[in-house]
């Protein structure tokens, strides 16, 4: 099992300079660590996520780490011109040495949609259309298309991915139908939310994949040549109660995060019409699997079993959030290194 890393660079109350001073000096430690790939988030109009421009951090990530994988998870491809995205893509490639990780998807959130003047129950179709636009621009010297949203007639794309044809694509989903649709469509894929509900994506992801056969970038380090994953907070410390001391404040904070614009709408809209978890507490968070908090022999015990429950090969683990310390998450993270990592490799 491959081992990844994800982040929001979510607002802690430290000034952002220092915040995205410290998420560089943590991506270097992973980097160090030997995990596969760090996947960024991309949000707009919230404190959840400080990096709305992804593809500028990223390039920042590209410089300072050496090995490990770089992308977005994801670019929200209703909110971009197809062609700027295919540029800056190619860009990411070279700059990171043919790193780089393409996640997509249409945005989760209707508020930040609304944001930017798009209709929620519109952006799927702008999504699709989207996608298929930016693969034809990334696949060749230069490209035509004609949709109802986006029309290109022999735009030269002299930029070119480092990776040929292009990047391997991702998409992250919570429900069954998208989860399904990732599989089919033959992309890469990890999923979130309590076990019992990743369970479920996970199955009808594999299903998905097992129509067409396969993805579209196979990657031989993943057996089928998909990777399968799911997304766990993980604190790692020398006790229990120790993990627990540091976990706690920095995922409530955390959540107060997820729950900003929601709870600053005053509309339910959010968990209602995505059937989203949100407004769950620390303990539920625990109790679920979506929050892993202990020793290393606490934090390894549950991997494997959720491991063995949802038949993973990538474990995308969240080791910086909230307000969380770095020098708790470079602990963390070495702890993890060191007495986890190396035992989990099997799997």
């Amino acid at each position: 099992m491959k081992v990844g890393l994800f982040d929001h660079v979510e607002a802690s109350g430290a000034p952002l300079s220092t915040i995205f001073d410290e998420r560089l000096k943590f991506a270097a430690a992973a980097d160090d660590c030997g995990f596969y790939c760090l996947h960024v988030a991309e949000h707009h109009c919230t404190p959840l996520n400080m990096v709305p421009v992804p593809g500028v951090y990223l390039a920042a990530l590209a410089r300072a780490t050496k090995r490990i994988h770089l992308g977005p998870l994801v670019y929200l491809l209703p909110l971009y011109s197809p062609l700027r995205l295919a540029e800056e893509i190619c860009m990411l490639d070279h700059l990171s040495g043919g790193r780089f990780e393409v996640g997509v998807g249409r945005g989760v959130s209707p508020f930040e949609l609304n944001f930017h003047n798009i209709a929620h129950e519109k952006s799927r179709g702008i999504f699709l259309e989207a996608l298929e636009c930016l693969r034809t621009a990334l696949g060749g010297e230069t490209f035509s298309f004609k949709g109802e949203r986006y029309s290109y007639e022999q735009a030269p794309m002299p930029l070119r991915p480092l990776q040929r044809p292009m990047p391997a694509f991702w998409y992250a989903s919570s429900n069954v139908e998208s989860s399904a649709w990732a599989g089919e469509t033959g992309m890469h894929f990890t999923t979130n939310g309590p076990t019992a509900r990743a369970r479920d994506n996970i199955k009808a992801y594999r299903a998905g994949l097992a129509k067409r056969s396969g993805p579209v970038h196979p990657k031989s380090e993943f057996p089928g040549g998909a990777a399968v994953g799911v997304l766990r907070h993980i604190v790692v410390a020398d006790t229990d109660r120790e993990a627990e001391q540091i976990a706690r404040p920095a995922f409530e904070h955390h959540l107060s995060s997820l729950n900003w614009l929601r709870d600053r709408s005053g509309s339910d809209e959010f968990t209602q019409r995505l059937n989203v978890h949100t407004g769950i507490d620390y303990e539920s968070c625990r109790s679920n699997g979506m929050l892993i908090v202990g020793a290393p022999e606490t934090v390894f015990f549950e991997i494997v079993r959720q491991h063995a429950e949802l038949g993973l090969n990538y474990l995308l683990t969240y080791l910086l959030f909230g307000t969380m310390s770095l020098t708790d998450a470079l602990r963390s993270l070495r702890l993890f290194e060191s007495e986890i990592m190396p035992r989990i490799a099997a799997l």
